[in-house]
């Protein structure tokens, strides 16, 4: 193999570490914070069929957790929550499980939220319509 060919190599090589470094690879802090969300959480937010996540941070210390979520004004909750629990699918929104649901949801969104908020280094927590999760499962935001 010639030196040109062995250097070409190590470039590609070092160009691929470089885009994995600074693109692909996720924030140790981010990762340490999912952790907590899955280790101090309850057993409720833990089996909760939907995962919150902190997604990355912001602010000039990366003080600002953002988290997913998949409530938002831009999709109709009875969607949402007939996909997290479909037993309740095609109900009314004012059928009391619905909105024994929807309470649910807010109270383990606001564990996640407190969880995150316990740990060290975050003083806030912002939250981002999960547009990836809900389009795996066909809800199309508006």
């Amino acid at each position: 193999m010639s030196n040109k060919r062995i250097q070409q190599i190590l470039i590609a090589i070092l160009l691929l570490g470089t885009i994995y470094w600074f693109g692909l690879r996720t924030d140790p802090k981010v990762e340490a914070l999912n952790q907590a969300l899955q280790q101090t959480g309850s057993p409720a937010l833990q089996n909760f069929p939907y995962t919150f996540r902190v997604v990355r941070l912001e602010g000039q210390d990366g003080e600002i957790a953002v988290m997913g979520t998949p409530r938002s004004s831009q999709v109709p909750v009875y969607r949402m929550i007939g996909v997290i629990h479909p037993n309740l699918s095609g109900k009314s929104p004012t059928h009391p499980d619905f909105i024994a649901a929807e309470k649910e949801l807010a109270n383990i969104q606001s564990e996640a939220r407190q969880v995150v908020l316990n740990q060290v280094g975050v003083s806030s927590v912002k939250w981002e319509l999960d547009k990836n999760w809900l389009i795996a499962h066909n809800i199309q935001p508006n």
